[in-house]
């Protein structure tokens, strides 16, 4: 170009002839000529067509390429491997010439893409209170000394681009209806319409346009919290692509930043706080200010946070003879009334509830375990074995459940089964708990231990006199000297010899 422009400065500004330019530049006077005539300021040169060892083979490596398509990423065939595979049919060419035929192939249907329809975006814009977008994403961290894979929960509201980001340990209804309302708790309010994509715990069916069977849990929630549901078009992620960007932006801005937590509550904590930050040193964009500032003028939209919506899933279950129901891998105990009989099982994020004839039976802390590669565990609750053991106080010897009972209680244990009938007053003695305070009948017992007294007479003893208030470790009352006896009696037995021996005494014998 800069050649050129030497070129039209010596003919149009300086009047220089063709002739004078040639001899300078070494150029023909026509091809001079030509470039003055046609205005052009550089230069464009005609690349022949030349044979390529490719060639045969072009429209195999097409074919290839369009399959590969219609594959995952991962089933995907790399350069390398349609070389070897070319070769294989004979093609003697270098492997750079196929790479470059595929960068070609690619970056055309790239810009063929993008010239359509499906690329072709309209700007969005909501109003404050308008609306949020939730999405999921996958995740790594490590918590409590291993890496783990996590469900992380992504919600955003559209005006002024304040987020959240949650993790879970999977994707399901009760860990959904929990990541609601800890957005909402964040944000300090709900706007007036939710955005999503066709998620399984939220859309049972996708019907033709907008139509959508919703799963009823889900229409609960959404009419406890008083907004409306919105679902994506199938496979058009830019619909909510606020949040989609969130999940890229998230995975740079706090995973690769993270460090190590012992739970996953701590992770969460952190999470918030982090957002907390990057609202105030994030620019809106759109509007002045951060996205801290905005969502501050944005929260009088909001409407007020009504009471935590119950977001259990209810399942039913029938528990076996050990008194156990099976739940995700993991049996859980269930008091021994309730033995081959019906129950529900109201299933939390982090706890578990049976419930049976309108009551809650017991709650156990959720156990989520995800690998495969050990058996499933059993959650005992040795107090819902009492009953069975009042029946059959044989099996307290080897029970299962009365492995985990406190310390005091299995010192005792060992104790009393020496004795005969050791193993009846012990389950006695356990049995109190269903009547009297646990802690009370542990202090009981830790006292008989340390006065060598291991018997259930005395471990009652010490329960009622902690429970009437009474001290059992009074000191010894040293009396004074003025109520001292002048004279200590005497165990003699021989007076009782001389009483028979009176004159005129009558006695039975």
């Amino acid at each position: 170009m800069g050649f050129l422009k030497v070129i039209r400065t010596w003919a149009l500004r300086d009047k220089m002839p063709i002739r004078e330019i040639a001899r300078r530049t070494g150029i023909s006077r026509n091809t001079i000529k030509k470039y003055l005539r046609e205005g052009i300021v550089e230069p464009a040169f005609q690349t022949p067509d030349r044979a390529s060892k490719l060639d045969p083979y072009a429209s195999q490596l097409t074919g290839w390429l369009v399959s590969d398509q219609r594959k995952s990423r991962k089933e995907r065939r790399t350069a390398k491997l349609m070389h070897a595979d070319l070769v294989k049919l004979g093609y003697e060419g270098s492997y750079e010439r196929v790479a470059a035929f595929i960068r070609e192939w690619k970056g055309e249907r790239q810009r063929a893409h993008h010239t359509t329809d499906r690329g072709t975006f309209v700007p969005l814009v909501f109003a404050p209170g308008e609306a949020f977008q939730f999405d999921w994403s996958e995740d790594w961290a490590y918590v409590g000394g291993e890496r783990i894979k996590l469900q992380v929960a992504h919600i955003k509201l559209s005006h002024s681009r304040a987020f959240l980001v949650r993790a879970y340990l999977l994707q399901t209804h009760e860990m959904l209806f929990d990541a609601h309302w800890h957005g909402f708790r964040f944000f300090e309010g709900i706007p007036r319409r939710g955005i999503y994509d066709n998620m399984k715990t939220a859309v049972d069916k996708v019907g033709i346009g907008k139509k959508r069977d919703v799963n009823a849990r889900f229409t609960a929630m959404t009419s406890h919290y008083v907004f409306d549901p919105e679902f994506c078009n199938p496979a058009a992620g830019w619909e909510k692509g606020q949040v989609e960007k969130n999940v890229r932006d998230a995975r740079h801005r706090m995973w690769q930043l993270m460090p190590a937590f012992l739970d996953l509550d701590a992770l969460n904590i952190w999470l918030e706080d982090r957002c907390k930050l990057l609202w105030t040193e994030t620019a809106h964009g759109r509007l002045p200010g951060s996205i801290a500032d905005v969502w501050g003028a944005e929260k009088p939209e909001l409407m007020p946070l009504p009471t935590m919506f119950d977001g259990f899933v209810e399942e039913r279950k029938r528990v076996s003879p050990t008194c156990l129901i099976n739940f995700d891998r993991t049996r859980y105990s269930v008091p021994a009334s309730f033995a081959n009989r019906p129950v529900s099982l109201r299933i939390y994020p982090e706890r578990l509830m049976v419930v049976a004839e309108g009551h809650v039976v017991c709650t156990h802390e959720r156990i989520i375990d995800r690998s495969h590669r050990q058996p499933g565990r059993v959650i005992y609750d040795w107090r819902h074995y009492l009953a069975v053991v009042q029946r059959k106080p044989g099996a307290l010897r080897n029970g299962a459940p009365f492995v985990e009972m406190p310390e005091p209680f299995r010192v005792l244990q060992a104790k009393m089964l020496r004795q005969p009938g050791g193993d009846r007053e012990m389950v006695d003695i356990l049995s109190l708990v269903l009547h009297h305070d646990e802690q009370a009948v542990l202090c009981a017992v830790e006292m008989a231990l340390e006065a060598g007294v291991p018997t259930k007479t005395h471990v009652l003893n010490l329960l009622h006199r902690l429970l009437d208030g009474k001290l059992t470790d009074q000191p010894d009352v040293n009396p004074p000297a003025a109520l001292s006896l002048s004279k200590e009696p005497e165990a003699n037995v021989a007076r009782y010899d001389g009483l028979r021996t009176q004159k005129g005494t009558r006695h039975a014998s």
